[in-house]
């Protein structure tokens, strides 16, 4: 059975291989893949939250990943294996990563930001780097509200609408990032309030 995607602005198209790896047969439209995901994101979300271990490691970044989309993708939890529209080279995911992780370790042992603006950069540098096929706005900000709890603080609210549709709320979240590639962080940690 043949799937329609619809990829709005902002979303990592797959390639074919990608979407072979579809778990699901019955799923053939965007809104049905849309869902599914939902569901899946949901239990992923479920788990994480009884997680009391270290949270900023390669391992659980993956482990959350297979969690949030392990049933909809043969290839959840596993890094991309080629170059998107987005993120570092390939090949350079695994050393990206580990520097993240290493400096979001620094700036909190040094309080070197409030507790948001940490979470907030480390969701900017971990959708960057794009480590997966897709999904990955959707595990960074999953990751950035278990980051900022943490800290002690309250989850993000991110527009307080829903991001995968092409909506205003999309297009104000993508134009955050956006400035925040150009190293304009203060969009991005409004936008996470919003």
């Amino acid at each position: 059975m043949a799937i329609n995607l619809d990829f709005p602005p902002g979303v990592t198209p797959l390639d074919g291989d990608e979407l072979a790896s579809l778990i699901p047969s019955h799923i053939t439209t965007q809104g049905e893949l849309n869902e599914w995901e939902q569901l899946n994101i949901v239990q992923g979300e479920n788990w994480a939250r009884k997680q009391r271990k270290e949270i900023l490691n390669e391992a659980f970044l993956r482990q959350l990943h297979k969690q949030m989309f392990g049933e909809t993708w043969k290839w959840a939890g596993d890094f991309r294996k080629s170059d998107k529209n987005i993120g570092v080279d390939w090949l350079k995911i695994g050393v990206e990563l580990k520097k993240l992780l290493d400096d979001t370790h620094f700036q909190i042992e040094h309080a070197s930001y409030p507790p948001d603006e940490i979470a907030i950069r480390f969701h900017h540098r971990l959708v960057a780097i794009h480590s997966f096929p897709n999904g990955n706005g959707r595990h960074a900000r999953l990751m950035a509200d278990l980051l900022i709890e943490r800290l002690g603080k309250p989850r993000f609210t991110w527009g307080s609408h829903g991001l995968v549709d092409a909506n205003d709320t999309r297009k104000n979240y993508i134009a955050a990032l956006q400035a925040a590639d150009r190293r304009d962080i203060a969009p991005l940690l409004a936008f996470a309030r919003s």
